[in-house]
């Protein structure tokens, strides 16, 4: 298939993720990155911490890659075809609509942006747009999870009855500064819990109304939620999400999915027998998905999208407004007390 140029902005832990999955996808060909701080020294890019994946340092070429503090340097090169965004949340409004105006392909990281107002303004300039235009929401396209998608969508084991997800972690360690300032990240709620907002969506269609109990310990926002959603099939869905675990803790990425007919048990923290199926009349079994993780899945798609010439369609940016909308909702929850209808 026909190459991608790439470029990324933000060269944090997420930018720093990003391009480690870009090295193994064949046709996707990184030419340039920028940070307003943070650039490659004598092409050595340090590493960024985070709570999940490896933390090495990375080697660039800068005979091949440009280095910038300035995106307008991208914005106004043709030989760029791809702009992966990869800074704070505030800065994706207007960086998402200045790349896709300027008439680039764009993958934007969680959470679209800080509100749902905000966000649906990119969608608008998305909308309008020549290129194509992907929120970068990883869990649809993490193996595990594919597997449970798939299993519903089928009935493999039934109809499912009930699903439980969680995402939890101690504070993050990395990036304090815009994590612990709610008014910047929207709390744990928007940056983490969001995952699994948007992954019920992706299974069970938009909540019909959530209700939630939470609490801000760090960021002045949501730091840690339960949320319970009503959902058309009528499965009894919730999700528990934050980053106010004690220190040893780490982090932990599970769900608990009961179908009709077995039950599906998943936790990042047990390794290769991380996904457990208990099937009626069956001996409890691991099952081993496809290879790879959610960053190398979503960027793959991004990139054969392009390449094919094919507009994303696993996860659109309606999609990525409106796993914000349920959050707010849950916000909305929180506060009053009561159901809040979606």
């Amino acid at each position: 298939m026909s190459t991608v140029n790439l470029a990324i902005v933000g060269l944090g832990f997420m930018g720093v993720t990003h391009l480690k999955a870009y090295r193994k996808i064949p046709n996707a060909r990184l030419v340039a990155v920028c940070d307003a701080v943070r650039l490659p020294v004598d092409g050595v890019l340090a590493a960024a911490g985070g709570n999940i994946g490896s933390d090495d340092a990375i080697k660039l070429d800068m005979t091949q890659v440009k280095a910038t503090k300035n995106l307008d340097d991208l914005l106004a090169d043709p030989g760029i075809d791809l702009i992966d965004l990869c800074v704070p949340t505030l800065a994706h409004p207007k960086l998402s609509i200045a790349a896709l105006q300027a008439g680039k392909h764009v993958l934007c990281e969680k959470p679209l942006a800080r509100t749902a107002a905000a966000a649906r303004d990119i969608v608008a300039a998305a909308t309008a747009a020549k290129g194509f235009f992907m929120p970068a929401m990883c869990i649809r396209f993490w193996p595990e999870y594919v597997w449970l998608k798939r299993a519903i969508d089928q009935k493999t084991y039934g109809r499912c009855l009930a699903a439980r997800f969680r995402r939890v972690s101690e504070p993050p360690a990395w990036g304090r500064e815009h994590f612990f300032d709610g008014a910047k990240s929207g709390g744990a709620i928007l940056d983490l819990h969001i995952h699994d907002a948007d992954f019920v969506q992706c299974c069970f269609g938009r909540p019909k109304a959530v209700y939630a109990q939470g609490f801000t310990h760090y960021s002045g926002e949501i730091d840690h939620v339960v949320a319970q959603y009503q959902v058309a099939s009528g499965a009894t869905v919730s999700a528990e999400g934050g980053w106010v675990m004690t220190e040893g803790h780490g982090f932990e990425m599970s769900f608990n999915v009961i179908f009709e007919n077995a039950t599906a048990d998943y936790n990042c923290t047990r390794g290769a027998d991380g996904l457990r199926l208990f099937e009626k009349g069956q001996k409890p079994r691991t099952i081993t998905p496809e290879p790879g993780d959610g960053y190398l899945g979503e960027l793959s798609y991004m990139i054969d999208c392009i390449a094919s010439h094919r507009a994303p369609s696993i996860v659109t940016g309606r999609d990525g407004a409106s796993a914000v909308e349920i959050c707010e909702a849950e916000n909305e929850s929180i506060k009053t007390g009561k159901i809040v209808a979606l």
